[in-house]
């Protein structure tokens, strides 16, 4: 976090989903490291999926990226190394990556993290990343395309707006639950051996998919009269597809993802339905899709 702003916002945050955990809140660009947290923490596992996640702000903050996105990783395997050479405790770690490969900044600071993972298991620290392909929940920020989709119409099927504005709407993604994709992080670092994976689906969808069950899920009918194209919004280098290969996941942990894609945009419109009803930003009740049914 980089502001007294920004922090209450996280500590805002937790507090409506993480009621029953313990909370502290870490700028990743501190100098200090991450030796003091570990320290009075002591995790056996380490699950690092801080870091900046746009990859059109990357464009106009490269450096700012490589810092977060690159730099603070380098520091923080080299602290849970320390940490563990200092305790003679079992640390794991797990470090987030992308699928996203384009020639944006955002994309060269993730393969350097991987770079940086692959050096410290060579040194001996148990270290996974895994290559995430797009998981979508509630908890998504509103500048991101599934949010923008699933709130705008979410606002039109309440009178509160009249038009969606998207960039490239020829691009086919794989887009899974985020439930899903923790859950496959999670037994990454229950493996036998630190294995690097790709996380998704393994099924790709066009936006214009996501646009029709966003829709759908709010009672509208066709989207194609409240769509609006903006150039502006078109990113340089978009890869027209990415897809999972799901398999060694599949063989390496027996995992893989259950929630279908109807139901993951409808999850994303019901709550923001809820949202905009009743003005709550966060609740507990955001988080699972069966809480509306």
């Amino acid at each position: 976090m980089g502001t007294r702003q920004d922090t209450a916002l996280a500590r805002a945050r937790a507090s409506a989903y993480l009621s029953d955990v313990d909370v502290w809140v870490l700028d990743l660009l501190d100098p200090m490291g991450f030796g003091p947290l570990l320290s009075e923490v002591r995790p056996s596992r380490v699950f690092h999926l801080a870091g900046s996640t746009s990859v059109a702000a990357s464009w106009d903050d490269p450096a700012g990226t490589a810092a977060v996105n690159d730099h603070a990783v380098a520091r923080l395997l080299a602290d849970v190394r320390a940490h563990r050479d200092r305790t003679g405790e079992d640390v794991r770690v797990f470090v987030a990556s992308t699928a996203v490969d384009d020639p944006s900044p955002y994309a060269r600071s993730k393969r350097a993290a991987e770079e940086h993972v692959r050096a410290a298991r060579a040194a001996g620290l148990w270290a996974v990343s895994a290559r995430l392909h797009n998981h979508e929940s509630p908890l998504r920020e509103p500048q991101f395309v599934t949010r923008k989709i699933s709130r705008t119409a979410a606002a039109i099927a309440l009178g509160r707006a009249d038009s969606l504005t998207l960039g490239n709407t020829a691009v086919r993604r794989d887009w899974g639950h985020a439930r899903d994709l923790v859950e496959g992080v999670r037994r990454m670092l229950e493996q036998e051996s630190p294995t690097d994976l790709e996380l998704g689906t393994g099924v790709a969808h066009g936006l214009l998919d996501l646009v029709t069950c966003a829709f759908a899920a709010a009672g509208l009918g066709d989207a194609t009269p409240y769509l609006r194209t903006d150039e502006t919004l078109l990113r340089p280098g978009d890869a027209a597809e990415q897809v999972a290969d799901p398999a060694p996941a599949l063989a390496a942990l027996g995992w893989r993802a259950t929630t279908p894609f109807a139901r993951m945009v409808t999850h994303l419109v019901e709550t923001d339905l809820a949202r905009l009803r009743t003005g709550v930003d966060h609740s507990p009740a955001y988080l699972w899709p069966e809480q509306f049914h």
